[in-house]
């Protein structure tokens, strides 16, 4: 294990990071230190975190969460790239393709420790190998419809493979959410506790991850997520384009 500071750690506005001897890393979002507010700024940054991620072997295992009493619920809208722009769009689709195959595809086991309500990206947590979510925690997907656009971008796909078909068909037509509970019974999520434990919880599960051969636990990620991978490899781009064209639509509708 390395003992210099990867330039990485401080090189993303939105993104803490914190890593024990053990190859435990701890990947936060946040604005200005608080509840992170998802920003155009952010998409861009994450696939280039998660590559670096990927590409540092002394990360042995990720611990994936977000900053206070929520793991994400607001999104600025304006600062995202316009979707009625196909050259605009085109950049949006590869930033967001990058971001979940590389998430899925990470050479480490995931723990995600869900802070509470998960609004915005819960795909981000819900593709997670272990997932540990707050009492308070609910998921929904609010940008999607709201505005007028198809959940193209990997969260259904996500909350299909986690929560079921019917269920994820149901509550993306309807707009609809599920509590911590609910998913805890549906097998989305492993473990609901107060949210003072949930980060300490989800550390605990990590470094006993961490324990084990690396090239154990590396192939046990690679394993596990075969499936969600080859999926996401399959579905992005078409289910983007969809998004796209939702989005394009907007501009010849009346305001």
């Amino acid at each position: 294990m390395s003992v210099t500071q990867p330039s990485y750690f401080t090189a993303f506005k939105n993104f803490e990071f914190t890593r024990t001897p053990s190859g435990v890393l701890t990947f936060r979002f946040h604005t200005d230190g608080g509840p992170a507010t998802f920003t155009g700024h952010m998409h861009s940054d994450l696939p280039r975190a998660l590559y670096e991620i990927g590409q540092d072997r002394d990360n042995r295992v990720l611990v994936l969460t977000g900053s206070g009493d929520r793991f994400m619920t607001d999104i600025d809208g304006p600062s995202l790239d316009d979707p009625t722009k196909p050259a605009v769009w085109d950049k949006t689709t590869a930033e967001g393709r990058r971001v979940m195959q590389r998430l899925v595809d990470l050479e480490m086991p995931i723990v995600a420790a869900v802070n509470g309500p998960a609004s915005v990206h819960s795909e981000y947590v819900l593709v997670a190998d272990i997932v540990i979510a707050a009492e308070t925690t609910v998921f929904s997907d609010f940008p999607h419809l709201t505005f007028g656009l198809v959940p193209g971008d990997g969260i259904y796909l996500t909350w299909e493979e986690v929560i079921g078909l019917n269920r994820a068909r149901y509550l993306t037509l309807t707009q609809g959410s599920f509590t911590a509970q609910q998913a805890e019974r549906w097998g989305a999520v492993a473990e609901v506790l107060p949210l003072d434990q949930v980060l300490p919880r989800a550390r605990e599960l990590a470094e006993s991850l961490a324990a084990k051969p690396q090239l154990l636990t590396r192939y046990l990620a690679i394993t596990v997520r075969q499936r969600l991978s080859r999926r996401m490899a399959e579905a992005y781009q078409l289910g983007s384009a969809l998004e796209g064209l939702a989005g394009a639509d907007l501009a010849y509708q009346p305001h």
